[in-house]
């Protein structure tokens, strides 16, 4: 069968953690999240013919969901037009990891009825990949749609599964890396002496460090409360309300930070490309810059919290039904009319009454 261990999204967290924690440059994040949709979201058919696949490593999945310009995941201009019993998609997705080596791609075009999850074969004489240097020299291209045929694996609710579990994915890696280099830095600091006593005697030198521990056990906690939600609190129909975001703002936000102090600790060494920490700056600087990065994920978390309180981003309309004017709208709405915090519907109907009086 293809029903594997019955291990989750938690478990797979631990396996990225340490992938980040050694910099390891293989495409696991992505290829794991793909199996996790192909899973959830996939038919009979294609979940024997993929998944037993990737579980032996015959078969590589990839991610694409990030595209040009100033946009939002959720809403990719990658376009899906049905044709007979299948689909053909058109657009660009940019520097998808792995293109070059992945079977299969997983990835978001929009249809009359709204976004959706499509596999495609990245070999295919209607694709055009063009190889891109990242931050992080992990390969990578461009991947060009022409009337690409697509096999069909979910609607918008299946693209925003898999953007939570890509963002809760990213933010282990993410916190592997940091762990790791504060550890190193600590035993830089620890062993490099200057002025005859070791630089971590410095009190500069402490605080930077001190930093460092505090957003590395912020990102700790943040993602395995995400994680642990997405696990637990979906499978019971409950709403993991903002803990995604939060987890994510933190490890794109603070895994910078991180990263960033413990170069500027190695001083000269830092920069030297037969010294490992450069690695460690480099991956965490691409991490914190996918999916629009931190100011991205800071807009979306303002935009979960207000959406469904006094702004009026989601109102409830007498009449029936409801209204959503944001991104994050869009989120509840596929969610429930409850999603985040139901209290806060309270708020926004006391804000109405009194906007109401004058």
């Amino acid at each position: 069968g293809t029903g594997g261990a019955g291990l989750g999204l938690i478990e797979l967290c631990l396996v990225l953690e340490q992938q980040g924690r050694h910099v390891a440059p293989v495409p696991l994040w992505q290829c794991a999240v793909a199996a996790l949709a192909l899973a959830r979201s996939g038919t009979d058919e294609q979940r024997t013919a993929r998944l037993l696949a990737v579980a032996d490593g015959s078969l590589i999945l990839s991610v694409a969901v990030e595209e040009f310009g100033i946009g939002e995941p959720d809403r990719p201009g990658t376009t899906a037009r049905q044709d007979g019993s299948g689909w053909r998609l058109n657009g660009t997705k940019a520097a998808v990891p792995y293109a070059h080596i992945a079977d299969r791609v997983l990835l978001s075009a929009a249809t009359p009825a709204g976004p959706a999850l499509f596999l495609v074969d990245p070999r295919d004489r209607s694709v055009s990949a063009q190889r891109v240097d990242t931050t992080a020299h992990e390969p990578a291209a461009h991947v060009r749609l022409t009337d690409k045929p697509a096999e069909a694996l979910g609607d918008g609710a299946a693209l925003q599964w898999l953007l939570e579990r890509v963002r809760v994915a990213i933010a282990a890696v993410q916190l592997g890396v940091a762990d790791s280099a504060t550890t190193q830095g600590a035993r830089y600091v620890s062993e490099r002496e200057q002025f005859g006593r070791p630089l971590g005697e410095f009190q500069a030198v402490q605080h930077a460090l001190a930093d460092c521990y505090l957003d590395v056990a912020a990102m700790r906690a943040t993602l395995w409360q995400a994680a642990w939600l997405l696990d637990t609190a979906t499978k019971a129909g409950e709403d993991p309300g903002t803990a995604v975001a939060v987890a994510a703002w933190w490890a794109w936000d603070g895994g910078a930070r991180v990263v960033h102090r413990v170069q500027h600790l190695h001083g000269g060494i830092g920069v030297d490309v037969d010294y490992p920490i450069h690695r460690f700056l480099l991956w965490g600087k691409q991490l914190a810059g996918l999916l629009g990065g931190p100011a991205a994920e800071l807009q979306r978390l303002g935009d979960l919290i207000a959406g469904a309180a006094v702004l009026g981003l989601v109102w409830h309309d007498p009449q029936g039904g409801e209204h959503y004017a944001s991104a994050a709208g869009r989120v509840l709405l596929a969610r429930g009319p409850s999603a985040v915090f139901p209290q806060w519907r309270i708020v926004a109907d006391a804000y109405r009454g009194a906007e109401a009086d004058g």
